[in-house]
Parts: structure tokens; C-alpha cells; sequence
């Protein structure tokens, strides 16, 4: 299997939205923007150019408004990396769009992205480029029924993928090459670039170093209850500090941050969040990575439905004062739409998820379990192996 092979999730709705307006692809470092790029353009258009930010030649071109005038297609890289990137894209948008289609990449959350000046509201579709999933690998396309019951088809290799998935993660190179030499030397890399590269040119931290602390405490803390307070003693820096570090961290998609679920209906945990990672690979402790991968999984739905079909799908966990917990709950305009409680091999339905559903009136509740070949449901919840259900999602 090769990357070429994989054909990427969002490419059909990412070449339909460059007709209409902007197209904006962010996510984590080395997740494949590039790729996805400079193939939408070779394979959708006669000729696309492509400008990278961090290319000396190409900001030459860019600052001076330079295109090739036989391309279709202007791909910007890292452009968010320029002060007045905002204010830039916009006035080449306004200006060239009866004859360009623009197509902007970058591992900041483009999104969000603060430096700028221009508001672009109404000029661009925004994607978040998520690694490689099993339905993805595998080629699967759902049509899901928002919010209805999850449909799982049967998979042919589905739990080889999940395996390799697990164990390498889903972010191309590491997934496609299978080595776990090439594993170790990925993250290190990886990590470095983020922290030295991309964040020291783009944030005003001057201790890096301490950034890179605060990287490997994280990884130990996947799944937990995160304590600001607890991170600050250990690295002895302000709240304010690490908060920040925190929230750069996130905007460069290194972690991602889950809340409780807010309800009158049941006493609900209102403040710590749980955290986890883009590359799951990166988490050592088995049962936490299996969560991890779990949690990836289901924001990549979310994301999807909400990037593409414009649905307000959000992801939490539920925890109530008593200390009863469910791993993950999706939810529709602010409403519940299914739970899950990830287990290893505990085939035995969950209290506390059968707690939550009855008092929350979710309809659709499911136990995951490592384990091969399961699918039956008890007490309304489906107890299910966890490649199957992965093939139901995206």
C-alpha cells in the first residue's frame, strides 16, 4: 500500500468548494497537506502553481504578487507564517479570483490564526486534514444519517489495518512505511521541527526548551484530567505560562483538549479537560493509547460533518460529580447523539454508560472492545470490536 493508493478523504469536496470560493487545509505537521495539495492541483487542473512561504524564491514571488499567468491553480504553503498573510490572501482573492483558484495550506490553525489584519469571512471553505483512519485506509465512504444509528459494514483486513494503525499511528510516512526504526526517528524529528521551526517562527516564546518539557509531560498525561496547576509546578513557570503554551500547542494541532458535557440533567463536571494527541503513536501506556486513537477517530467525524456537510457535531466526555464516567459522547446542535466507553476486553456493559443514557436519553450507546469479533447488544448498549466500529466512521 502506498500513499498514491490511499486516496484522501476530502478530496472530491475540496476540488467542488475551489469552484465556489477559497479552499483552507489545516492540520498537524507531515499529515499530507502538501500531497493533498499538489495532487488536487496535477490531477483537477491543466497547470497550478505552488508557493511556499518558507522557500526564498517563492516569498519573492508571493511579496511581489508574481504568478505564473497559465496556472489554474495558486497553492499557497505556509503562508499564515507572513504578518499580514490575512490581509494578503484576501487581496489576491478580490482580485484574482475570475482567474485563479487559491488553495491554502499550513500547520497553524488557520482558522483561528490571530496574526492578520482583514477579516476573510465569506471568502473560503475551511478543512482540517486529519492522518489516516481505518475507514479511510481501507477506502470506506459512509453516508451517515445525522443523527441516526451508525452503520457498520463488514471489512475485509479491518483488523490488520487497525493493528498497524495502532502501533504506527496515522500520519502517513510512519503508517506507510511499517518500521519501527523509522517510528522513533519520525517523532523525534517531528517534534523538533514543530517546536524550533514552525512555532519559533511564528509565537514570541523565547523558551523553548521548556516548550519541549512540557511536550514530553504531555504525553504521559493522554486521557487524564488536565491540571494547569499540576503542569505549572513542573515545570515552574506562571499558570498564565503554560496556559499559553498550552493553547499554542493546540493551535499547531500537537494535542487536542475534550470537555465535559454540560447538562441539567445530571451533575456534571464543569471544568478540567481531558487531553490526547494527533499521533496516537506517540503514547506508550497501551490502554491509554487505545482511548487516544478512539478520541482521533471521533473528532475526525466531527470535523468531517462539520468542514463538509455544515453540521454542528462537537465531541465531549461525560463525568458527573459521583465520579461515574463515559469516555466520549458526540453530539448534534448541543444535544446528545451517541456515547462510547472504550475497553480493552471487558465485554461486561458498562454501569455508568447505561447510567448516562438513561438519564440523558441517549439512544445510541456503545462499548468498544479490543477484542476480535464482537457485535451484540445487551441492556441497549452494542458492544462491538473496535474495527468494526471504525468502519463506520471516516
Amino acid at each position: 500500500m502506498s500513499d498514491m493508493q490511499i486516496r484522501r478523504y476530502l478530496d472530491r469536496l475540496v476540488t467542488a468548494d475551489l469552484k465556489d470560493k477559497m479552499v483552507f487545509i489545516g492540520g498537524p505537521r507531515q499529515v499530507g497537506k502538501t500531497t493533498f495539495a499538489m495532487d488536487t492541483g496535477l490531477l483537477q487542473y491543466k497547470k497550478c502553481a505552488y508557493l511556499n512561504w518558507d522557500s526564498r524564491e517563492d516569498r519573492q514571488n508571493i511579496l511581489a504578487s508574481r504568478f505564473d499567468a497559465s496556472a489554474e491553480l495558486l497553492i499557497f504553503d505556509e503562508i499564515h507564517k507572513y504578518k499580514q498573510w490575512k490581509n494578503y490572501v484576501k487581496g489576491v482573492y478580490d482580485s484574482y479570483k475570475d482567474r485563479f483558484n487559491l488553495l491554502i495550506t499550513g500547520s497553524a490553525r488557520l482558522d483561528i490564526y490571530r496574526k492578520g489584519g482583514d477579516s476573510l469571512m465569506g471568502r473560503y471553505h475551511y478543512y482540517r486534514l486529519h492522518p489516516f483512519s481505518l475507514a479511510e485506509a481501507l477506502q470506506i465512504e459512509n453516508n451517515h444519517t445525522v443523527p441516526g444509528e451508525l452503520q457498520f459494514p463488514i471489512l475485509e483486513g479491518s483488523r490488520d489495518i487497525f493493528a498497524q494503525l495502532l502501533k504506527y499511528g496515522g500520519f502517513p510516512e510512519p503508517f506507510l512505511k511499517k518500521d519501527e526504526r523509522a517510528l522513533r526517528r519520525w517523532h523525534n524529528q517531528r517534534i523538533d521541527r514543530l517546536v524550533k521551526e514552525d512555532i519559533r517562527d511564528t509565537e514570541n516564546i523565547h523558551d523553548l526548551s521548556a516548550l519541549q518539557v512540557l511536550v514530553e509531560l504531555l504525553r504521559v498525561r493522554v486521557g487524564s484530567l488536565l491540571s494547569l496547576n499540576g503542569l505549572r509546578e513542573d515545570l515552574n513557570v506562571a499558570h498564565k505560562t503554560v496556559s499559553q503554551w498550552m493553547d499554542v500547542l493546540e493551535r499547531f494541532y500537537y494535542h487536542f483538549r475534550l470537555y465535559p458535557f454540560a447538562s441539567t440533567k445530571i451533575k456534571s463536571l464543569r471544568k478540567e479537560p481531558k487531553l490526547y494527541l494527533w499521533d496516537w503513536s506517540e503514547v506508550s501506556n497501551e490502554a491509554a493509547r487505545l482511548e487516544n486513537i478512539v478520541a482521533s477517530h471521533l473528532l475526525k467525524l466531527c470535523h468531517f460533518l462539520y468542514d463538509a456537510h455544515g453540521y454542528k457535531a462537537d465531541l465531549y466526555y461525560l463525568r458527573d460529580m459521583e465520579g461515574r464516567e463515559v469516555d466520549f459522547l458526540v453530539t448534534m446542535d448541543d444535544k446528545p447523539w451517541f456515547a462510547v466507553e472504550v475497553k480493552t476486553s471487558d465485554l461486561a456493559v458498562s454501569k455508568h454508560l447505561r447510567y448516562f443514557a438513561q438519564r440523558l436519553e441517549i439512544t445510541s450507546c456503545y462499548q468498544v472492545v479490543e477484542v476480535a469479533d464482537v457485535d451484540f447488544i445487551k441492556d441497549g448498549v452494542r458492544v462491538i470490536s473496535i474495527d468494526r466500529f471504525f468502519g463506520a466512521l471516516v
